[in-house]
């Protein structure tokens, strides 16, 4: 028993506890949740068990995944039936269901998060492979083009990087101010600001748009409805700086 707890301990920590088998080579039987309990006395060691299991059971199920929140969020969130800008019900962070990106991104798309391109040297890539766009992926960066046309497509990047960048520090200064009235309020003269935290939400929600709309305006140059959507972006930055 000794050496049973002591391998199950050790596979434990190092996270391999689901997938171990005996330590007798020629032996691969798993050991049972009833057995790992009736040897492992140690309640850190079986929380942490169990918080593998949970990890496990999570990774084998299409329909669910862990909240995305960068700051950190233990919530599971089901995928099935949430519409588009469903937030985790524990820290109120929106997630993208469809991409590695760590965030919901309306209103661009999966594929426009998945395209980085240097600042210095214009070189289309791909984040998630790291992998060129041309020749692999689509023909992102035309290398023959004129170096007017180049000289162009840098300005034009640094521009709507440069406003990307703007709104998404702008909206750190929208969740900062809602933090430091949250921490006021419950001074009992200060309760009726409450609308206030309410204009904070709707500022930070607003600048989230108007940053990932520079990325959707970005790729979007030559579509037909650019011109509605620039008009409506204009105005809700016009809107969001009254605010």
């Amino acid at each position: 028993q000794p050496c049973w707890r002591e391998y199950l301990t050790t596979r434990i920590e190092q996270n391999m506890v689901v997938n171990c088998t005996c330590p007798i080579s020629e032996c691969r039987a798993q050991p049972t949740t009833a057995f790992i309990y009736s040897i492992v006395s140690s309640e850190e060691i079986i929380a942490k068990y169990e918080k593998a299991l949970l990890r496990r059971y999570v990774e084998c199920c299409s329909n669910l995944t862990w909240c995305t929140n960068p700051q950190g969020c233990d919530q599971i969130l089901l995928k099935d039936g949430l519409g588009y800008g469903a937030a985790c019900s524990k820290c109120s962070w929106i997630s993208c269901f469809n991409c590695n990106f760590p965030e919901a991104h309306y209103p661009a798309s999966c594929s426009h998060m998945s395209r980085m391109t240097c600042a210095k040297c214009n070189h289309g890539f791909c984040w998630r492979c790291l992998k060129p766009w041309r020749p692999n992926h689509k023909d992102y960066y035309n290398c023959s083009a004129m170096v007017s046309k180049a000289a162009w497509q840098e300005k034009r990047f640094q521009d709507y990087n440069e406003r990307c960048t703007f709104h998404h520090h702008a909206r750190e200064f929208a969740v900062s101010l809602r933090n430091s009235i949250s921490s006021i309020r419950e001074m009992p003269k200060i309760r009726n600001l409450i609308f206030v935290l309410d204009a904070c939400k709707v500022l930070e929600q607003a600048r989230k748009v108007l940053a990932y709309s520079c990325v959707y305006s970005y790729y979007n140059q030559d579509t037909e409805s650019m011109d509605i959507v620039e008009q409506q972006t204009e105005s809700l930055e016009l809107l969001t700086n009254a605010l």
